[in-house]
């Protein structure tokens, strides 16, 4: 871990947040590559849940969320965690995070007895400071899916199973972050919430374990880091039926990178008022507040219907941590000397090619490598970097430090002789000529594939 902090922070992947007031603790900045690296994570999950089906629809909902949402979802009675203050130097800590009942921080065993502290974040609405106008910052983006499935449901008539996908940040007060961007107050996660006819549940819930593991391995995950966790049924959350937590080997230990969980039809019946002609199956608090059914009619019989959802929910953060683990290699070359290689898979790459002149004050060749880097960059496949450091080798090890998949370098032979590029790949160190004329359809075969 102690390396990847390193890396993170020298290469401009993530900073702590504040760092020059010395931090804020539990908040991190995306750098210039790791803002690249996140969004191309994202843009992967979104590309195979929303692109690649015909069955999700997507959704941006507004962090700020109305009380009633959190009251009625059960997050105000059960979003806790078990605190504990040690009398003797007055850190705070999470009991269950305890291995024996003594602080961390100093030894002492005089600890308090645990009690529930709740998670979320209040915020005050509006002008005037009053107990009756606030909101809470979304401690989960689900729960905005949830209570606009009926407005997602009018606007495109869709027919189970279907379900509508959500990017988005979360706010949780954690009460003791940790393990770099692992546990943090301020988060994003990747969520879909899928509809599905209640006695299909539990087979599409296989269904999607199956596919979320799938999708891992796409991102460079290799699957014997990898161990599915089912959770025991006096731990599961209120709102579950069953849950499936993919772990993963982070380099702190065996933690949860995404769960799949079926929330039956809890989340719906919960926001939805007339629940006693609905036939709910799950427990939910009479709701005199809602004004919406949140079933859908079937067209045949016309009975209404809650459906059951299931849900892959994975962080965004925990998700950039294990690729980048993945990703973390120092090699050995033949002449003894070291290399540092993040082998990222080349559609997350924060830089897919770095165009480097072999003489940064050449007018001819420095043109031509603009050129280069132009037309690279009109393929769509992500940031082309052009870099006149001016030492090619320290180049390349530096893009292969931060997972640059290609360097291009431009030449005398490429203006003066034959129009062709040294094009030197990150993983094997191969060079090829390669002529200007095919760059593109090279390039793009091996970014895109």
């Amino acid at each position: 871990m102690d390396e990847l902090v390193a890396l993170a922070k020298r290469r401009g992947f993530i900073f702590q947040s504040s760092d020059i007031y010395g931090g804020l603790q539990g908040v991190y900045d995306y750098g210039p590559l790791g803002v690249e690296l996140k969004n191309n994570l994202k843009a992967a999950w979104w590309r195979a849940m929303v692109y690649e089906r015909d069955d999700v629809e997507g959704l941006d909902a507004a962090i700020l969320t109305n009380p009633l949402t959190l009251r009625y979802s059960g997050h105000e009675a059960t979003f806790t965690d078990p605190l504990v203050d040690c009398r003797q130097c007055k850190s705070r800590w999470r009991a269950d995070h305890l291995e024996k009942p003594q602080c961390p921080s100093c030894g002492s065993t005089d600890l308090t007895d645990p009690r529930p502290f709740n998670l979320m974040f209040k915020t005050q609405v509006g002008p005037v400071e009053d107990s009756a106008n606030f909101a809470y910052l979304r401690p989960e983006t689900a729960q905005a899916i949830f209570t606009n499935f009926k407005n997602v449901a009018d606007s495109t008539s869709p027919k189970l199973p279907f379900g509508i996908a959500q990017i988005g940040k979360a706010f949780r007060n954690e009460i003791t972050p940790r393990n770099f961007i692992f546990r943090v107050r301020e988060f994003e996660q990747m969520e879909l919430e899928f509809f599905v006819e209640p006695g299909e549940d539990e087979t599409w819930h296989d269904t999607w374990v199956a596919e979320r593991l799938k999708w891992w391995g796409e991102q460079g995950v290799n699957e014997n880091n990898l161990e599915l966790y089912h959770v025991p049924a006096d731990e599961l959350a209120h709102y579950s039926k069953a849950t499936v937590d993919v772990m993963y080997r982070f380099p702190h230990g065996l933690e949860e990178l995404e769960g799949i969980a079926n929330r039956t039809d809890f989340d719906l019946g919960s926001h939805t008022k007339n629940q006693a002609d609905l036939n709910i199956s799950a427990r939910v608090e009479p709701n005199a507040d809602s004004n919406a059914r949140l079933a859908l009619q079937n067209t045949e019989s016309k009975e209404w219907r809650v459906p059951y959802v299931i849900e892959p929910s994975a962080g965004v953060d925990r998700g950039v941590l294990a690729v980048m683990n993945e990703a973390y290699n120092v090699e050995t070359l033949e002449n003894g000397s070291e290399r540092t290689v993040m082998s990222f898979k080349p559609h997350l790459s924060p830089i897919k090619v770095a165009v480097l002149p072999l003489k940064r004050n050449h007018e001819g060749i420095v043109d031509k490598a603009r050129g280069i880097k132009q037309d690279l960059q009109k393929l769509g496949l992500g940031r082309i970097l052009y870099e006149d450091t001016g030492n090619i080798g320290k180049g390349y090890r530096r893009h292969d430090e931060v997972g640059t998949p290609l360097c291009v370098t431009v030449d005398f032979q490429t203006i003066e002789e034959d129009d062709t590029v040294t094009v030197r790949d990150r993983d094997s160190m191969d060079q090829t000529r390669i002529a200007v004329a095919d760059l593109a359809d090279y390039v793009k075969e091996q970014i895109a594939g």
